[in-house]
């Protein structure tokens, strides 16, 4: 690693040093651009990575709420608005019992660099809560995303800072905290994106995650020459983003085999490929019991508990769940059983043993390029509600493939150009660095 980056690492890593998801994200980014601060000084001369490395700023508040029994329930939550300089804060909301300020930060530097993919004019920002939504009543949830939007409220803003969905945050939890907040501000203003489509939400977000994940997925395959249609799939969770990857990998002649939960996973033989199993995906979310065996139980196929799906022998891979959800073993047996691809849909979903393992034995791309369709979705409803508007599903679609091509063609161009050809984590990397570094020396040191 070059001396400038390496040490600006090493600074990271004595002063958060308990933050590991956060450090492993940022060490993948700083490996990527050695030959760019070296073919570009400027980087240095600014102290880029110093600054592209911290967060802008960081906000913590407790959430107190009542429980159905009447008892006084507190969480933590975070906002970590980590970079503005090609546009508004944006980034989802998460609610799981694992979120943490380290967390928070890996999520929103990741997004910086995401969002910068996607051309479209977004900085980038996580936040959340280790509230954990499984097994509380409606009224809890409701009671809860109230409480924690009445300190939120504060800090976001259609120009400011404009939240999304994430796991454990659907249509539903959504509506609650913007109706807090527009009770708060008396005012109606797309702050959100994933709302409900009758009160400003955009078509295809619930499935753009997903869509584009596999729209990109297929400019990867085309770039050797190589299709979709006939290949089998292995994809993990079972929520909107693994949803949306088996419907349109479906849609495209893949049969996708299987689906996964903290449970176990599902190996389906004949493919997840029907609109009853597609609605029942939906139905296993929408229960909150969070258990894939649900599925083996209505279909019939096999359920495989306590186990992950990177086993069953297939031609691409497709992490769709949470962080650091494929490890070495798993990149290994993927690629002894003849795996080929492996799409990162789940931010940083791979271990960073098995990205360099996967890097050298298949195809592999990061999440930060393949998963951009859903934020790409959430700019293009930002758009819509800024001009009171509504674009037709088909609209949506093209523009949504439009940049996933995009985002496909700025990987290898960026990767090529710095002589790391093919190499996609390289390529999203740079490409996505250089933009918000580039705006960054325009605005001054702010």
């Amino acid at each position: 690693m070059n001396t400038y980056t390496g040490s600006v690492l090493e600074k990271l890593k004595k002063h958060y040093y308990w933050e590991k998801e956060f450090l492993q994200a940022a060490e993948e980014v700083f490996e990527s651009l050695d030959a760019v601060i070296e073919k570009e000084p400027k980087y240095q001369k600014y102290n880029i990575l110093e600054r592209i490395s911290e967060p802008e700023r960081v906000i913590m508040f407790r959430v107190p709420w009542v429980d159905d029994s009447g008892k006084i329930r507190v969480n933590n939550a975070y906002r970590v608005e980590f970079n503005s300089a090609i546009g508004p804060y944006k980034g989802g909301i998460r609610f799981h019992p694992a979120v943490t300020l380290g967390t928070m930060k890996f999520l929103g530097f990741e997004q910086t660099f995401k969002n910068s993919l996607t051309t479209l004019p977004m900085g980038g920002g996580k936040g959340g809560s280790d509230f954990d939504p499984t097994g509380k009543s409606e009224g809890e949830i409701m009671r809860f995303c109230q409480n924690f939007m009445s300190e939120l409220f504060r800090h976001i803003g259609p120009d400011t800072d404009v939240p999304a969905g994430d796991i454990g945050v659907g249509a539903r939890e959504i509506g609650f905290m913007f109706g807090m907040y527009k009770k708060l501000r008396n005012e109606f203003t797309g702050v959100f994106t994933g709302k409900g489509l009758n009160w400003g939400g955009s078509l295809i977000r619930p499935e753009a995650t997903g869509f584009g994940a596999v729209y990109f997925l297929q400019e990867m395959l085309g770039a050797k020459n190589e299709i979709l249609d006939g290949r089998t799939v292995a994809i993990s969770g079972f929520g909107n983003v693994a949803w949306g990857a088996a419907m349109k990998a479906t849609e495209m002649g893949a049969k996708v085999v299987t689906i996964s939960g903290p449970d176990g996973y599902v190996y389906d033989k004949d493919g997840i490929s029907t609109e009853e199993k597609f609605d029942f995906m939906l139905a296993m979310r929408a229960s909150g019991r969070n258990m894939v065996k649900d599925y083996a139980d209505k279909f019939g196929t096999e359920f495989h508990p306590s186990a992950k799906p990177w086993e069953v022998p297939v031609d691409i891979a497709m992490p769709c769940a949470i962080q650091n959800e494929l490890n070495l073993d798993d990149a290994k047996k993927l690629t002894a059983n003849g795996c080929r691809y492996i799409a990162e849909v789940s931010n940083m979903g791979c271990t960073a043993d098995a990205v360099k393992y996967s890097v050298n034995t298949t195809t592999y791309a990061p999440g930060k390029a393949v998963n951009a369709g859903g934020v790409a979705v959430s700019g293009l409803e930002m758009s819509q509600n800024s001009m009171r508007l509504n674009w037709p599903e088909e609209a949506v679609d093209v523009k949504l493939k439009e940049i996933m091509k995009n985002i496909h063609y700025s990987c290898l161009h960026a990767a090529e150009k710095y002589g790391q050809k093919g190499n996609y984590v390289a390529g999203a990397n740079i490409a996505g660095f250089k933009k918000v570094a580039d705006a960054m020396i325009d605005q001054g040191v702010v």
